[in-house]
């Protein structure tokens, strides 16, 4: 994956922290007061995540707000400071390049989450297409370009490259991408007609009424959609409390009914304050491509 300059970005979570901080209880001098949680999370988490953290605050009082963008950018602000507690990735890849900094809790990542990827067209478009090796998605397009969020670095354009190379018609259908900044954008770009297809996930299919899904890409096109979770090393004892509340049957009811598929059996949700399941670290490793 190619690094994304994070400057111009850390100006936007320096005013959130400011935000949060200006919101925050009074404490005596010299006391610290508890500001909430400041979660990094992957665009197309944004509205499952947000009834997520809702529930949360209203089981625990604790605070959290969300930061959402591309998981390549996100993860590319904290190795810059950026004050996040916890990150909710779309793909391994950059939980990795965090863990392999240093940057993280061990022991604090988990798998909660998957998705498919889909083609998806404005929700107009008579557009009939069956996504199978060497489908023509050139002459699908017409006139129009593919959009994509950007392949070189945001999970959702890898998955999408990755899936295109798989059914063979990548070479015919590179070079006419309009590439988002992350997979909301891609949507975007679809739900307002200033492209004819483009390919999101699932989720965001769902998630807006203006797109229709042309198609389901194979599972076997493209690696496993997985969405993981750790927390930096920076994170309150909080944070804990967020993280086995993320992968617990509270929040697997809502992220289920967004469209998220729950990858593994929850822990017990938090029932007194303080409540934490144990945390396990999935055996699967890798970087960031260059």
């Amino acid at each position: 994956m190619t690094s994304q300059s994070p400057c111009h970005a850390l100006v936007g979570w320096a005013l959130m922290v400011l935000g949060v901080a200006g919101t925050a209880g009074a404490g005596t001098p010299g006391e610290h007061a508890p500001t909430g949680l400041l979660v990094f999370a992957a665009a197309s988490l944004s509205d499952a995540l947000e009834e997520v953290d809702r529930a949360f605050t209203a089981r625990t009082g604790v605070r959290v707000n969300a930061s959402y963008a591309a998981s390549s950018l996100l993860a590319k602000q904290i190795e810059a400071g950026a004050p996040a507690d916890a990150f909710f990735s779309a793909d391994r890849a950059w939980i990795d390049y965090l863990d392999e900094r240093g940057l993280l809790k061990r022991g604090s990542r988990r798998d909660v989450l998957g998705n498919a990827l889909v083609l998806i067209a404005p929700a107009d478009s008579p557009l009939r297409l069956d996504i199978t090796p060497g489908f023509d998605l050139a002459a699908a397009l017409g006139g129009g370009r593919l959009a994509t969020a950007d392949p070189d670095s945001v999970p959702a354009g890898e998955y999408a490259r990755a899936a295109l190379t798989k059914l063979g018609v990548w070479q015919r259908v590179s070079g006419r991408l309009v590439r988002g900044e992350n997979v909301r954008a891609a949507l975007a770009y679809v739900a307002r007609g200033e492209a004819p297809l483009g390919i999101v996930y699932q989720t965001d299919a769902q998630a807006e009424k203006r797109v229709r899904v042309v198609g389901v890409f194979p599972e076997g096109s493209h690696p496993p959609i997985t969405y993981p979770l750790a927390l930096t090393v920076r994170a309150p004892a909080e944070a804990a409390r967020l993280a086995d509340f993320l992968s617990g049957e509270t929040a697997r009811q809502i992220f289920t009914r967004y469209g998220f598929t729950a990858l593994a059996a929850p822990p017990p949700d938090l029932h007194r304050p303080g409540a934490t399941a144990a945390l396990t670290e999935p055996p699967q490793r890798g970087a960031p491509a260059p």
